[in-house]
């Protein structure tokens, strides 16, 4: 068996489709035939529409094949001449049988193949037939369908959707003028011929209308004739607005440290240093004391308060213990450590200490005067005069 050129592709290109089915898997099979009385050949094409396979046969293998299908003997004549004249015969049958008049007459069954990928029987009334093609391979078929099928059916249905008559009232000679104008002019120029062939409004909604169709899809495209002009304008970069920021957005959302109220530490307490009897009257006004404290928040920042200046200390009114001082020394606070906060002194009541002095010997002169007995107690020492440091 021959192999499938592209002059076998050339020679099926004017021939017609034939069309039979398969009863057993109800798949629809596309035969082009081409024999040749010259070269004794045969050839078929067959298709069914996803695939192609082809089959290429000698005088010599016609022969035989007629022979086994028909359980004839496979013996050749005696004589040439009337072997090669039994073989024309034959051969002018099986192309009679291969016409769209002739397939009519003829069944198709699908049968397991011998030696090629796919085994076609035609029964006829009085004689057999049987095809063995041999796949092509997904390029070559895809490429053959495409030639012989896809590209003249397009330009068909063109021919129909473009012409002001319908083609089936035309006569003969009318419809093949019409073709052969649509085919020149798709020859010159073919993708322009696919662009206005498949572009219309129409052609391209019935198109899709039938495809939606035949694949059972629930919603069927409506079929229109303008599709108008679409809006492809993009968005500049002055057009894309920005996102409004509200007033929600900007204002601050407290968490849980916020709601918790800022408390100042409370500063431990110290000792405070009195004044002896020998302490100066009067002092300077404390200078304003500047307290870091820490803040409670997550932050740790650091908030800075003031302290009013203190009042001058005085002296404590009442007389000091003999021989002994009540002065107590201040514990210093740790100058490294900022939680430690220094305390503020103690406000001694305003008054003049010569004022009291001077009411003590009032006081003590009158007493001694009117015979009064002392008041039993501890002796407080006089007060005279303060020193001074």
């Amino acid at each position: 068996m021959e192999s499938f050129t592209e002059d076998h592709s050339k020679a099926l290109l004017a021939k017609e489709w034939l069309v039979k089915v398969d009863s057993q898997t109800s798949t629809p099979y596309l035969f082009k035939f081409f024999c040749s009385s010259v070269d004794l050949i045969a050839c078929v094409l067959v298709t069914d529409t996803k695939a192609a396979w082809a089959e290429v046969l000698t005088s010599n293998q016609f022969a035989r094949r007629w022979r086994t299908c028909n359980k004839l003997s496979i013996s050749p004549l005696p004589d040439t001449n009337e072997e090669e004249s039994w073989r024309d015969h034959h051969l002018a049958l099986i192309g009679r049988a291969h016409s769209l008049g002739g397939f009519l007459g003829l069944t198709l069954e699908l049968e397991k193949p011998a030696s090629g990928d796919l085994a076609l029987q035609l029964e006829c009334n009085n004689w057999k037939w049987r095809w063995e093609p041999t796949f092509l391979g997904p390029r070559l078929s895809a490429e053959i369908i495409s030639k012989h099928l896809i590209m003249p059916l397009i330009s068909v249905n063109h021919l129909a959707f473009s012409s002001s008559d319908v083609l089936g009232d035309l006569a003969p000679g009318d419809l093949e003028k019409a073709t052969d104008k649509v085919g020149r002019t798709a020859r010159r120029t073919l993708d322009t011929h696919i662009k206005n062939a498949l572009s219309r409004p129409r052609v391209a909604t019935t198109l899709q209308r039938m495809t939606a169709m035949f694949n059972f899809l629930p919603e069927l495209p409506a079929i229109i004739t303008d599709a108008g002009i679409s809006d492809l304008r993009a968005l500049t970069a002055d057009q894309i607005s920005s996102p409004k920021i509200t007033v929600r957005d900007t204002e601050h959302k407290p968490h849980d440290y916020d709601m918790t109220p800022l408390q100042e530490p409370t500063p431990p307490k110290l000792p405070q240093q009195e004044d002896s009897a020998t302490e100066s009257e009067s002092e300077g006004a404390a200078p304003k004391q500047r307290t870091l404290l820490t803040s409670p928040t997550p932050s740790h920042q650091l908030r800075v308060s003031e302290r009013p200046p203190s009042a001058s200390l005085s002296k404590d009114s009442s007389p000091a213990l003999p021989g002994r001082s009540r002065s107590r020394t201040e514990a210093p606070a740790s100058e490294s450590d900022p939680s430690l906060v220094r305390p503020n002194k103690k406000l001694k009541p305003q008054g003049s200490d010569d004022d009291d002095s001077e009411e003590e010997r009032k006081r003590h002169a009158a007493a001694i005067k009117s015979g009064a007995a002392a008041k039993r107690g501890t002796r407080q020492p006089l007060k005279r005069g303060g020193k001074r440091f």
